[in-house]
């Protein structure tokens, strides 16, 4: 008798992805992600939540998080998702996310959560005075998933081993309960150019919210003066943008500036050193700078503007969670049912 591969998923091709609300995005951000959310909406049925249950694995100002959701709902909004389109919501509207992530908790094993590198690289040292939450973070993220039976998630390489641990928990599933092609085992979609921004102050450290200096990133919210300041400020080195991209690998404070416009005006790295090859950053700066205004300016405007209306933010998040719960919510029930709970 030979082993069987498991059945395959038959239904709907679906994308899932989120950000926690915990500070402000950043240029990374934009690239990294939003921008490719603005894209897939129109490929694939797109769902695209606020992670504020996240957000709790680490301590967060309870009178700041409604706000910070908003933000981030905002920032979707004036990137270019349309709520019409996508289904855009905060994760706490939907109910499933929580109560799915319990029986996934049941089905993961510890020693798969013992491996996840990204627990380790948060708590540090003390890793006994961390949350449970976030020792399970990867857990609720697979639930996020999966409830959606989202087939395609964008993730950037330090999201691939979750994804990974959610393909694992969904084979489990699927096996363990005897469901074959239930849950589908989701697909990474990979970020592509742009996708990897490195700090304005360190090329070698990832652009990050959580970086105590504010020129370090370029937020989505600074106006054209702030953005045009921290690119003249960015960091480099004295000497002049080389002809290849072989050449920059040993500079990454260049690099970064140089795939930093490649992104923004997008065209490659290379098309780029081959106008400015031999020019210093007295002359690359200011075209870099010019080009970051007229791309991010109208976002910061646009997300000021749709802030000023906080009441039009909720509306457009209780419709994409009604709609996310009209999906999410017969998964649930189907896998209550196929876990044996009691419906009475």
């Amino acid at each position: 008798m030979t082993d069987q591969a498991p059945a395959p998923y038959a239904g709907p091709q679906r994308v899932l992805s989120g950000v926690q609300p915990t500070g402000d995005l950043h240029l990374g951000n934009y690239l990294g992600a939003l921008v490719k959310f603005a894209r897939l909406q129109h490929e694939i049925e797109t769902f695209i939540f606020v992670a504020d249950l996240h957000a709790l694995t680490e301590w967060v100002d309870p009178s700041k998080l409604k706000s910070n959701v908003r933000e981030i709902a905002a920032a979707y909004l004036a990137t270019g998702l349309d709520p019409k389109v996508a289904n855009i919501f905060a994760q706490s509207a939907v109910p499933a996310h929580a109560e799915l992530a319990w029986i996934f908790n049941c089905v993961a094993r510890l020693g798969w959560l013992d491996r996840m590198t990204q627990f380790k690289d948060k708590a540090g040292k003390h890793k006994e005075r961390s949350s449970v939450g976030l020792y399970t973070y990867p857990v609720l993220q697979a639930a996020d998933i999966l409830v959606y039976k989202a087939t395609h998630v964008p993730v950037g390489e330090d999201q691939r081993q979750h994804l990974e641990l959610t393909r694992d928990i969904a084979a489990k599933f699927n096996h363990d309960f005897e469901a074959p092609g239930f849950f589908p085992l989701p697909d990474a979609l990979t970020q592509g150019p742009g996708a990897r921004i490195m700090s304005l102050r360190d090329g070698k450290v990832k652009m990050s919210k959580s970086d105590p200096s504010d020129y370090s990133r370029i937020n989505l919210t600074d106006d054209a003066d702030a953005i045009s300041q921290k690119v003249r400020k960015a960091r480099t080195d004295p000497e002049p943008l080389p002809e290849t991209l072989d050449e920059l690998k040993a500079r990454p404070e260049a690099e970064n500036l140089v795939g930093v416009y490649a992104a923004l005006s997008g065209r490659t790295a290379q098309d780029v050193l081959g106008e400015f090859a031999g020019q210093g950053f007295g002359a690359f700066k200011p075209k870099l700078a010019d080009l970051a205004v007229s791309v991010m300016g109208p976002i910061g405007g646009e997300m000021r503007r749709l802030l000023a209306d906080p009441a039009e933010i909720d509306r457009i998040l209780a419709a994409g969670a009604e709609r996310a719960r009209a999906v999410a919510e017969p998964t649930l029930a189907e896998v209550k049912r196929i876990v044996g709970y009691w419906a009475g």
